[in-house]
């Protein structure tokens, strides 16, 4: 009787928590996300959604937060200057003057510095209100920043070695045997030429992407939760607690990956220009 009367228990309560996600249209995150419907030039390649509009934004605000933060450049700098400074101090000298020194940073930095910067304001949408997706949450932006990652690190191997001396770097460490030649050029080969632009692009992805199902598993738990009143409503604190929590945490995030992005990328021109792995 027992089993039969906890059993009717927690059908009932699976029952009233069905019922109440029906009647307040309880919306769970899903990977419809990241497919929003066209605002432009639907079904051409041209195709403009609500989160191409956000990096265009996010591309627009770089821009003014750049132009604004050095439009009348001071020796006393005042805060928004000390900003823009302290952003620009970080990229140089803690990841390309650290990984690639002093006279190779120099030529790699403008890059690096405006890949830091736009991959940082497009995971930044991801946590602004009204926005709430960010730009590189769909394969588009990523895609391209491994790309011109890719194409950075090859042209660096190139332009320091040529192309010969470059490939045998690249697939022939020295030291190998001989005969343990064609697996070590195909496993560097793999882990070269495939596996780092990969590895950027599913990072970059995939971070996002998780962050902002579960911002939206957090905002609409607590919706939820408040638009009936029942024995479940004071869950509703919880979950509000723990988006706003997640939301500090997907800023953090937000400047880690920008950092993890920028600073592979410029071990990966390192190694490319080294005379020998």
């Amino acid at each position: 009787m027992a089993r039969e009367a906890g059993a009717n228990t927690l059908t009932q309560a699976t029952t009233i928590v069905a019922l109440a996600a029906s009647d307040n249209e309880f919306h769970p995150p899903s990977i419809s996300d990241f497919f929003p419907p066209a605002l432009l030039f639907e079904g051409t390649p041209f195709e403009f959604t609500r989160i191409s509009m956000l990096q265009v934004i996010a591309t627009a605000l770089l821009v003014l937060f750049l132009v604004l933060g050095t439009r009348r450049l001071s020796v006393v700098p005042g805060r928004f200057q000390s900003i823009v400074e302290f952003g620009f101090g970080f990229v140089r000298e803690q990841v390309v003057y650290q990984v690639l020194g002093e006279k190779d940073g120099r030529r790699f930095l403008p890059l690096l510095t405006a890949m830091f910067f736009t991959i940082l304001f497009m995971n930044l949408t991801g946590v602004i209100p009204f926005a709430n997706i960010p730009g590189t949450s769909v394969a588009g932006a990523p895609l391209v920043f491994a790309i011109v990652a890719y194409v950075m690190f090859i042209y660096a191997g190139i332009k320091r070695h040529g192309v010969g001396r470059f490939v045998k770097n690249s697939l022939v460490p020295s030291g190998v045997p001989i005969y343990l030649l064609p697996i070590i050029a195909l496993v560097e080969l793999i882990s070269t030429f495939i596996a780092r632009p990969v590895s950027l692009f599913l990072r970059l992805l995939l971070n996002m992407m998780v962050g902002h199902l579960m911002l939206v598993l957090f905002f609409s738990a607590t919706q939820f939760f408040l638009m009936g009143l029942n024995a479940f409503t004071p869950l509703a604190a919880g979950t509000l607690a723990m988006g706003f929590a997640f939301t500090i945490f997907e800023i953090f995030v937000s400047i880690l990956q920008a950092y993890v992005f920028t600073i592979l990328t410029a071990v990966y021109i390192q190694l490319a220009v080294a005379e020998e792995h």
